[in-house]
């Protein structure tokens, strides 16, 4: 029996405990990357059917999951493979859009190395991916954390870019500390804190206090 025999077999025997999970099921291969298999309520998530899915090839990613999740879970999966232990499970978040919808559905991912070669090297992976109720108030607390992850990521040189005293003005700013007070607590000119407020909003492209606000939550500022 060959490799991929042996695979199809210990899908097959698992494929009816796969249909009682309260979401979706997928197999990948690993070399090269490709969906392999989804349980029914996957396939029925996405509006979709199987063979559609695995005609799409690397489009089924592009179509269905939003590319900047990638950025988060893809270095995961791709230590989980170095790692090769049996045992090591890796978590994230994904958003998913159905076909025919505009709208994307957060989920609960967990994925693990699922089958081995005969040299004992990763072959294939599972992933269940469990759907977050999009009317429980966690969502948003989700949906917002996610956000500011992603606004990290995206600001982390402009924030990189002002000094420690200019830090130390956009924490006093974002509390809502007059430049007349700052300048008292910090022993400098009223005109020295203007100039560094200035300077702030240029480095960090800042049009509002909502913006400057908006940095010091996400990098601990207050």
């Amino acid at each position: 029996m060959t490799l991929d025999e042996r695979l199809a077999r210990k899908i097959s025997e698992l494929e009816p405990a796969f249909d009682l999970i309260p979401g979706a099921v997928i197999i990948h291969y690993l070399h090269p990357h490709r969906l392999l298999y989804m349980n029914r309520y996957g396939v029925k998530n996405l509006n979709t059917t199987f063979e559609e899915l695995r005609n799409m090839g690397n489009e089924y990613y592009d179509r269905f999951f939003n590319i900047e999740d990638a950025d988060e879970y893809v270095p995961k999966v791709l230590n989980l493979v170095a790692h090769n232990n049996d045992k090591e499970l890796i978590s994230f978040f994904q958003q998913v859009r159905p076909t025919g919808e505009s709208e994307w559905r957060w989920h609960l991912c967990g994925t693990r190395i699922f089958f081995h070669d005969d040299a004992g090297k990763p072959y294939a992976t599972i992933s269940v991916a469990i759907p977050i109720d999009k009317e429980h108030y966690y969502t948003r607390k989700i949906e917002r954390l996610l956000e500011e992850n992603l606004f990290l990521k995206n600001n982390s040189a402009l924030f990189a870019s002002l000094s420690v005293r200019e830090k130390e003005i956009l924490t006093l700013t974002a509390q809502g500390v007059s430049t007349f007070d700052i300048a008292a607590r910090l022993y400098l000119s009223e005109e020295t804190v203007k100039t560094h407020r200035r300077n702030i909003k240029r480095k960090l492209k800042a049009e509002s206090q909502l913006d400057i606000v908006k940095f010091a939550q996400a990098f601990n500022l207050i």
